[in-house]
């Protein structure tokens, strides 16, 4: 190229990329330059206002509550520190009125922080819910002191809100939260009558040979402790303890039908349409409804699929596609989910065979696997039908399926 040329080239070229640096160098900046040059970027001017805006990290106890303030870049600009009183959401709110516009992040605006959360919200704030682990990960992870304190942790959940967009924003309590509520009461009242039930099977085991040798029922306890006449004082003991516990069973099982009862009503108040699918009563629809919370937070059925633990999750390595069984997200709610698949595959032959087919016969070949027929990619991995190797039986091995039954499973969970 002659000199010339190149002259010119760098005189025509030089003035941009000063701009930009500068307009990269001094953040907030909009110039017309800018504007003829290249399109807008996130730091236009129209974002110059959200990125200003003062993120306030609060750390919930049950006793006192830490609040951090910081700037779209992490500067802190004040914390304080109130107690867990009636005047909590006035002092707080005092503090942030010279920090202008504001948004409260609360860790776990749903358990600990759930009080002050939704008194902020009913006081026109726009409050954030930030998870524990993802405001722990910030602070383990942070360039600075990472100490375990109550400023600390507020200045983690500041940051995370101001990082994360996608974090979910506190709404005022509906109806799910009412369902949610008598789910984890239904739910605890029958934690508690299994531990209570396994220790009357204890109690009348040592009682009588062979105990009651099948589910227990309040009835059938009664029948065998009246049969029973104690003989020293320890049966005598032993047997006052087996009456107690039978008492306890027999206020649990009021408290049950009464808990389920409540329930009965409550879904029928939401006017849910989930009753109508088969297999979802008015229990497991209480536990859906309540455990989803506002279904509108989820942009896809995918991401409602991992939130609830029944996306499989990817376990790859050196080449080697493989997906498991998820082990996180809601496990109520995966539970109830259960239950559901559970009644469907129980009852009608038809959707039981859809479901549920024979170990063996998954992928054997291409006529017997619609999900293998509908992937290309798989079809080329694999070997034709022909030159596979057959399993000598469907569930031979360490307890896992045959390897070209495997690649079919994988195939099958990500089509």
């Amino acid at each position: 190229m002659p000199a010339a040329g190149v002259a010119g080239w760098l005189a025509n070229e030089e003035p941009p990329v000063r701009v930009l640096t500068a307009v990269w160098l001094e953040r907030g900046t909009c110039t017309d330059d800018l504007k003829q040059e290249c399109p807008r970027g996130p730091n236009s001017c129209e974002t110059t206002e959200v990125l200003m805006t003062v993120i306030i990290g609060v750390d919930p106890h049950k006793a006192s509550h830490t609040a951090v303030a910081i700037g779209h870049d992490e500067s802190e600009l004040g914390r304080t520190r109130v107690r867990a009183t009636r005047k909590q959401v006035l002092q707080l709110l005092a503090w942030a009125q010279p920090l202008g516009a504001r948004r409260w992040a609360i860790e776990s605006a749903g358990g600990l922080g759930y009080l002050l959360a939704q008194q902020l919200v009913d006081a026109g704030e726009i409050v954030l819910d930030v998870p524990a682990t993802l405001a722990s990960r910030i602070r383990v992870l942070g360039t600075g002191r990472s100490d375990k304190n109550d400023p600390n942790d507020a200045l983690s959940v500041a940051i995370a809100a101001l990082r994360t967009p996608t974090l979910r924003k506190v709404r005022p309590a509906d109806h799910a939260e009412v369902l949610r509520l008598l789910a984890k009461r239904n739910i605890d009242i029958g934690n508690h009558r299994t531990r209570v039930v396994c220790r009357l099977h204890n109690a009348v085991m040592e009682l009588a040979p062979g105990g009651i040798a099948k589910e227990l029922y309040a009835s059938d306890a009664v029948a065998l402790l009246d049969r029973i006449e104690p003989a020293t004082p320890v049966e005598q003991a032993r047997h006052d303890l087996a009456v107690e516990l039978l008492a306890d069973v027999q206020r649990l099982d009021a408290q049950l039908k009464e808990s389920h009862r409540r329930i009965r009503v409550a879904v029928k108040a939401s006017g849910t349409t989930l009753t109508d699918l088969f297999g979802v009563g008015p229990i497991i629809a209480c536990y859906l409804i309540g455990f989803t919370g506002d279904v509108g937070r989820f942009t896809s059925r995918d991401q409602f699929a991992a939130y609830n633990g029944t996306a499989p999750v990817e376990r790859s390595s050196g080449g080697r596609v493989v997906h498991r069984l998820s082990q996180r997200g809601n496990r109520r709610l995966n539970h109830a989910l259960h239950l559901a698949a559970v009644c469907q595959i129980r009852q009608p032959p038809l959707r039981r065979s859809r479901l549920l087919r024979p170990q063996g016969h998954r992928g054997q070949d291409q006529e017997r696997s619609p999900a293998l027929a509908q992937t290309p990619d798989q079809q080329r991995r694999l070997p034709a039908a022909a030159q596979r190797r057959q399993p000598h039986h469907p569930m031979s091995g360490p307890g896992r399926a045959p390897r070209n039954v495997s690649v079919v499973q994988r195939d099958r969970l990500t089509s």
